[in-house]
C-alpha cells in the first residue's frame, strides 16, 4: 500500500495501462491552480498501441493472446512515452500501474514491467484501480481551458465490464449508488452487434450503423427503467433483440433500425437512472467516464437531458483504455469505495 506521503509527493508519474487489449503508456503530471482546491493533470505523453486488427479474427479478446501481444510492446511503448515527454528517469516520481480489474494474463505483463521499472528507477510503484482511471480521466476534459469542478458529482462509469453510478464529493471520496445486475452497457452493445453480424470492435459498429437507422422501429424494453434503486439491467434487452432478429434474413436498412432501436434503449436507461441520482443527491454536475462514454447519442442526449447542471466527458481518446487516465487518478488520489 502506498503511503499518504507518497501521494502528496508525486507531481510527474510514468503510468501503465494493460487491462485489456490496448498497451498503453503516459507520463503525466499534476498541476496546482490558484484556485482553491483545484487541480489539472497535463499530459506529456500518452501512446496507445491497439490490439484490435489481432483480435479481429477471433471477434473478440482472447486474454492469452493480448497477454502476448502485451509483452511484444511494452517495452517499446515505454520507451516512446519518456522520449516523446521530453524527460528523464530522475523527472519521474512513481510508476503507476492498472492492477484490476481486468484479463488477469494482460494484467501481470503490466504488473512486472512496473515493478521492474520502480525497482530499476528506485520508484515507488503505485497501484491503481482501472475505474479509478476512468473517472479520473473527466480531469483531463479540456487541454485548453481549466474546468473548475462542482461537487457533489454524480459519476457514471459505462463501459464493456462496468456499468455503475457513483456519488464523489469534493475531497474526490466516492459512494457506490448503483451498478448493473447482471450485464454491463458495453457488453450489451458488444453482444447486438455480435447478433447483427458486425465485425469487431462492436459497439463503436453499432453506433455507425445506428446513424442510418430509425430509432422508433423496435420496441425494446429498458428493464429496471422505473424502479426505485439506481441500479441497471440489460441482460433482458439483448434477449429481445436475439428473438427479435432471430430466424430473420435482415437488409442492411433493418439492420441499421435494430442498432437505432437497441442503442436509444441502452441510453434511455442510463439517461434515466443518471437523472434520478442527480435528483437524489442535490448534484451539481454528471460525469460520465468509461468506453461507452465516447458514444455520440449518449453524451448528446445526457448534455441535452441535464440542462443547466454542468456536465462533464473527456475527449473520446481519453474514454476509452489508456494511460494517461491511470497516472490520472494516482496524482489526484483516486480510489475505489470499500
Amino acid at each position: 500500500m502506498v503511503s499518504s506521503a507518497t501521494f502528496s509527493a508525486m507531481k510527474r508519474v510514468l503510468a501503465i495501462e494493460t487491462s485489456c487489449d490496448e498497451t498503453a503508456v503516459a507520463v503525466v503530471e499534476l498541476h496546482q491552480s490558484l484556485i482553491i482546491n483545484h487541480q489539472s493533470i497535463v499530459v506529456l505523453s500518452s501512446i496507445v498501441s491497439s490490439q484490435i486488427d489481432i483480435h479481429k479474427i477471433t471477434g473478440g479478446v482472447v486474454p492469452e493472446v493480448a497477454a502476448r501481444a502485451h509483452v511484444e510492446a511494452i517495452i517499446p511503448v515505454i520507451a516512446e512515452a519518456v522520449k516523446r515527454a521530453g524527460i528523464t528517469k530522475e523527472e519521474i516520481d512513481a510508476i503507476v500501474t492498472t492492477t484490476q480489474p481486468g484479463l488477469r494474463p494482460a494484467l501481470v505483463v503490466g504488473e512486472t514491467a512496473g515493478w521492474a521499472l520502480a525497482a530499476a528507477w528506485n520508484k515507488p510503484f503505485v497501484p491503481v484501480h482501472h475505474i479509478a482511471g476512468h473517472i479520473a480521466a473527466a480531469w483531463l476534459s479540456s487541454e485548453k481551458e481549466t474546468i473548475i469542478h462542482k461537487f457533489p458529482a454524480t459519476v457514471l462509469v459505462v463501459s464493456g465490464g462496468h456499468t455503475q453510478l457513483f456519488q464523489l464529493n469534493e475531497k474526490l471520496e466516492m459512494k457506490l449508488l448503483g451498478q448493473t445486475r447482471d450485464d454491463a452497457a458495453g457488453e450489451a452493445f458488444d453482444k447486438i452487434a455480435r447478433l447483427l453480424e458486425l465485425p469487431y470492435p462492436g459497439g463503436p459498429e453499432l453506433a455507425k450503423l445506428a446513424l442510418q437507422g430509425y430509432g422508433k422501429a423496435f420496441d425494446f424494453p429498458r428493464p429496471m427503467f422505473n424502479s426505485e434503486d439506481l441500479d441497471f439491467s440489460f441482460s433482458g434487452l439483448k434477449t429481445s433483440v436475439y428473438y427479435a432478429i432471430r430466424d430473420k434474413k435482415l437488409s442492411l436498412q433493418e439492420k441499421a433500425d435494430v442498432a437505432a432501436s437497441a442503442q436509444n434503449a441502452i441510453v434511455d436507461i442510463l439517461i434515466q437512472k443518471t437523472l434520478k441520482a442527480v435528483q437524489q443527491e442535490g448534484a451539481q454536475e454528471v460525469i460520465i467516464a468509461g468506453g461507452v462514454a465516447a458514444n455520440t447519442k449518449l453524451r448528446e442526449t445526457m448534455k441535452t437531458a441535464l440542462g443547466d447542471t454542468q456536465f462533464i466527458v473527456p475527449p473520446i481518446k481519453y474514454c476509452t483504455d489508456n494511460a494517461a487516465m491511470i497516472g490520472a487518478a494516482a496524482l489526484l488520489g483516486i480510489e475505489m469505495p470499500a
